[in-house]
């Protein structure tokens, strides 16, 4: 029996399977992918794996709901490019705080958008080298503010001088805090190489020598050379963002806009790099909220965007778990 020839729902769950498996090629804290599905025919369920949080430094679950976010953005990217329409239902149960989403699968039309954007998440890497000086136009923020504008947080490019100095001196702090506190260099450590499933390749990440006491890199146990780089450089694109509120809902929208500004940049050709230190510690996220947002918005997580030097080799991809290993 061909595909034309199958009955709609065994269409639907066979593609209901790829579906799963392009939005678990979404980014992650740490590549820790703490996210479970259950395929039920044409109905798709995404819960979070508390077995996969990072209780040093995620205690309250906040980077693995942006890390959910980001997965679910990606299920609706891979629907729609597949020719599929996915309604969602986000935090449906208040019993169940880990049941984060239920997404109905339907027939639906595939655009030449919706194709584009599927090829930009199937290319989608992190990519932490140097970026080039060639600055990045207010104009092109604009435009990745603009794709985040419809997923439940809002983008704030941060371009004035006095934002950006104060949002550098504050991961700076952020990361000087964590560097003193052995648990959380051991969790990190933890995940350097961590399987072949999940982690972060040493390959994909600098070495810690090549970076100067004042100038770090968030992993540095990597194998690459890469060239000196202050934390946010003047030529690096900055973005916030932020939501109203600060509940796990907020942290789940923030991590579908993440996705879609990723993707966004990646169509575009742009490098993304998150800078989630600043938000891990407590008296840093803080300073940032009330100093640089003027306690109006919560920030959720910042991002470098920069460009990569034409004709660089490609890094290692970060690897995936296999798709019978996320399903429940």
């Amino acid at each position: 029996m061909n595909v034309q020839s199958m009955p709609v729902e065994h269409v639907l769950t066979e593609q209901a399977r790829r579906v799963v498996e392009l939005a678990c090629l979404a980014p992650s804290i740490h590549n820790t992918q703490p996210w479970l599905w259950r395929i039920d025919g044409d109905r798709l369920t995404l819960r979070a794996d508390r077995s996969r949080q990072l209780p040093v430094a995620d205690p309250q679950g906040r980077n693995l709901m942006i890390s959910c976010g980001t997965a679910l953005h990606h299920v609706q990217v891979a629907a729609a490019g597949l020719g599929l329409a996915a309604e969602v239902t986000r935090l449906p149960d208040p019993d169940d705080e880990d049941l984060l989403a239920v997404i109905d699968l339907s027939p639906g039309h595939r655009t030449p958008a919706a194709v584009d954007r599927l090829a930009a998440l199937e290319q989608r890497c992190t990519d932490r080298r140097r970026f080039t000086s060639w600055p990045v136009p207010v104009e092109r923020l604009d435009r990745l503010a603009a794709a985040g504008e419809d997923w439940g947080a809002e983008v704030l490019p941060l371009t004035d001088v006095t934002s950006r100095f104060r949002v550098e001196l504050l991961v700076s702090r952020a990361m000087t805090r964590q560097e003193a506190d052995e648990r959380y260099a051991a969790e990190e450590g933890l995940w350097i190489d961590h399987s072949r499933e999940d982690g972060i390749p040493s390959g994909a990440v600098p070495r810690v020598d090549y970076y100067p006491r004042n100038r770090r890199a968030r992993f540095g146990h990597g194998l690459y050379p890469d060239a000196h780089q202050e934390l946010v450089e003047s030529s690096d694109g900055l973005l916030a963002i932020c939501t109203g509120s600060d509940t796990p809902l907020a942290w789940l929208r923030a991590g579908e806009t993440l996705s879609a500004v990723w993707l966004q940049a990646t169509y575009d050709g742009l490098s993304v790099v998150p800078l989630s230190q600043v938000i891990e510690v407590e008296e840093t996220r803080l300073a940032l909220y009330h100093e640089v947002f003027r306690s109006m918005n919560a920030p959720q997580i910042l991002v470098r965007i920069g460009w990569q030097a034409i004709g660089r080799s490609t890094l290692p991809r970060t690897p995936r778990r296999p798709v019978d290993s996320v399903l429940a």
